[in-house]
């Protein structure tokens, strides 16, 4: 996939596009069925499958009151965009130069004078242009206008509702990660650098890789998670705790990971993957160390039974 920050760095010869446009917040199925729709009529047709989305979501700018964490990061966004089939991504800085452009005007420098595009897909709802004006029946009366087809693809649904990303991000905030799982069609991630901590954990028997807080991926409620810990492409099995640590001492919210039946395991200065399978409790205080060590023993309990091990 070849990939264009800006409208000159895309080639005055490219080739005529079928093309999908997003914000694309989480990848979630809803946005998996549009990208499949896209690549077999771009391969039907003899097209370059292309994916149109902006390097933020549109609120950062617009509405920065309202502007929520993104539940992907930048580069695990562009990770799984790679996997999706596109030959191009044009991942646009979402400005006011942007969000000032009217619909005939996204249409025309981006869609036809710059993509070449001869289909347009989009998701139910989809707005466009200045202050969202445009919405896809702008968008195919700009289509006769300019010369390309337009097509609204239906929502996915899970279990009667519409899969979005606010459901998705309103599950984590729930701690729910095994329905996100099901509405993502992969594991919810953190990915990050371990960092030294305070090493509390290992001198109480349960060593924890902390992650950066530079560390990309949406963090679930705060608690204690059954999943697992890539490493040099290994997959260990692990308990994620989400929060800060009241019990010894108010930290900014991070997660940290133990991995299962490891106590000698270096991976400071390491970029690692946390999988997020399911929920094992919401975060506690303890009055001391015996009761914080009790509980970890029968969380771990639970998190082997959740991961299949026991």
């Amino acid at each position: 996939m070849q990939t264009f920050r800006t409208l000159s760095d895309v080639p005055g010869d490219l080739a005529d596009t079928a093309v999908t446009i997003g914000k694309f917040d989480c990848l979630h199925l809803g946005h998996q069925s549009l990208f499949a729709e896209v690549m077999a009529f771009a391969k039907q047709n003899q097209l370059a499958p292309t994916i149109v989305t902006f390097d933020r979501h549109p609120d950062h700018l617009l509405r920065p009151d309202r502007a929520k964490p993104p539940i992907l990061g930048k580069t695990q966004k562009h990770d799984i965009l790679n996997q999706s089939g596109a030959a191009y991504l044009l991942e646009l800085e979402f400005n006011q130069e942007l969000a000032d452009k009217t619909p005939e005007q996204f249409a025309k420098q981006i869609l036809v004078d710059t993509l070449h595009a001869k289909m347009v897909m989009v998701g139910e709802g989809f707005r466009f242009g200045n202050q969202g004006s445009g919405n896809a029946q702008t968008l195919r009366d700009l289509g006769k206008l300019y010369g390309f087809e337009v097509r609204e693809v239906r929502p996915v649904e899970v279990d009667g509702e519409i899969v979005s990303t606010t459901r998705v991000r309103d599950l984590l905030d729930q701690g729910d990660v095994a329905t996100v799982t099901r509405l993502l069609g992969r594991v919810h991630v953190a990915v990050g650098i371990v960092e030294h901590g305070l090493k509390i954990g290992r001198k109480i028997g349960f060593p924890t890789a902390n992650l950066s807080r530079e560390a990309e991926g949406y963090l679930p409620l705060d608690g204690v998670y059954a999943g697992w810990l890539v490493s040099d492409g290994i997959r260990y099995p692990a308990a994620h705790s989400v929060g800060i640590n009241e019990t010894f001492q108010a930290v900014p919210r991070l997660v940290e990971s133990h991995v299962l039946d490891e106590t000698e395991l270096d991976l400071y200065d390491k970029v690692v993957t946390l999988e997020f399978v399911d929920f094992v409790r919401p975060v506690a205080k303890f009055d001391g160390v015996d009761s914080l060590v009790a509980q970890i023993n029968l969380d771990l309990e639970v998190v082997r039974k959740q991961l299949g091990l026991k």
